[in-house]
């Protein structure tokens, strides 16, 4: 009997592990969004994004891609042709867009 209890036990983690998964990561991990921004200094709609995201309360890795040089290659490789280029948990979002922005945190 406690071996096939085990086995339902297995059989459910097994169906529903990437909620599970979710579960076992640390609060801080989970609560926090992955967010970079790729900017200039100089971008209007770049000021815009970092307001929307301060306003939101969103902690977010600002790569300013005239004066770094790695970030400015990351830009590229993401397809980066305009600003503000956003990363937000691996999702991109090309131009200010506050409805996207929110959708992705």
């Amino acid at each position: 009997m406690k071996k096939l209890a085990l086995l339902v036990i297995l059989g459910a983690l097994y169906q529903h592990w990437p909620t599970v998964k979710f579960w076992l990561q640390p609060a801080a991990v989970r609560g926090t969004p992955q967010v970079v921004l790729y900017a200039t200094q100089w971008c209007g709609y770049c000021a815009k994004a970092r307001q929307q995201l301060s306003s939101d309360g969103v902690p977010y890795q600002e790569i300013d891609i005239e004066r770094d040089a790695a970030g400015a290659a990351q830009y590229k490789a993401l397809g980066g042709n305009g600003i503000p280029l956003l990363q937000i948990n691996g999702k991109l979002i090309h131009g200010y867009n506050p409805t996207a922005m929110r959708a992705a945190y």
